[in-house]
């Protein structure tokens, strides 16, 4: 494992509950690397998502991620490491009783931000990363689907995390609309941070080509881009 190494896998095995998902998973992301986790629905790539981020335990096998071992992480340990990661899901989990600004303010003051003026000037940043600075004001259900992904992505640089794990993050919305999402999560990755990115639109992998790793048949593999292309095709 490098200096530059994030998340490294050894041999482990991922089980929800007693059911096997993924066995024999290896495998190492770096820092500013974007990888793709692709796969049928159900074959384990929000599994490994949520093992990352220790909402599923890992039982088997050694981990770490962003510097901590998942296999023995301590409970006092997990909202440590989740400031470290930053979630982007599906399905926004935006707050809607609230406008964009506030939304971005409670998960500061939830992590232990005091300060307002400092908050204030984080929320600029992180929105204005995402190009919706001129949005904050809004409420969830004024914004567009693209628009309440960008405020989930806004959301999940609050900390300044080392790790972006997007689950399915354009599955919801249209091609254009996917396209510029992609390219907010790619310029993420060339400023530093490692992006995992769970997806089955195959279509974006050509698009956006980056590494990829699939799920099947509980086995998580590296594909090559002769095994994407059969793929697309």
């Amino acid at each position: 494992m490098s200096l530059d190494t994030i998340i490294s896998f050894n041999n482990a095995a991922i089980f929800i509950y007693d059911h096997l998902v993924l066995k024999d998973v290896t495998f190492n992301i770096n820092k500013g690397e974007f990888v793709y986790l692709i796969g049928r629905v159900g074959s384990g790539k929000t599994s490994l998502i949520k093992t990352i981020n220790a909402e599923i335990p890992l039982q088997k096998g050694e981990a770490i991620a962003a510097g901590f071992s998942l296999h023995d992480i301590k409970p006092k340990q997990i909202p440590l490491l989740r400031r470290k990661l930053g979630i982007v899901f599906q399905d926004f989990q935006l707050l809607t009783d609230r406008s964009v600004n506030d939304n971005l303010s409670f998960i500061l003051k939830a992590t232990g931000w005091k300060n307002r003026n400092e908050i204030e000037r984080r929320i600029t940043e992180v929105l204005e990363k995402t190009d919706m600075h001129h949005k904050g004001y809004k409420m969830p259900h004024q914004l567009s689907g693209g628009e309440q992904q960008r405020v989930v992505i806004a959301r999940a640089l609050l900390n300044d995390p080392e790790v972006i794990l997007a689950d399915e993050p354009t599955g919801n919305l249209d091609p254009e609309t996917s396209e510029g999402i992609m390219k907010i999560l790619f310029e993420i990755s060339q400023a530093g941070r490692a992006v995992i990115m769970a997806t089955h639109n195959y279509n974006l992998l050509k698009k956006f080509p980056a590494r990829t790793l699939k799920c099947y048949e509980s086995l998580l593999s590296e594909m090559k881009n002769t095994d994407i292309d059969s793929e697309i095709n």
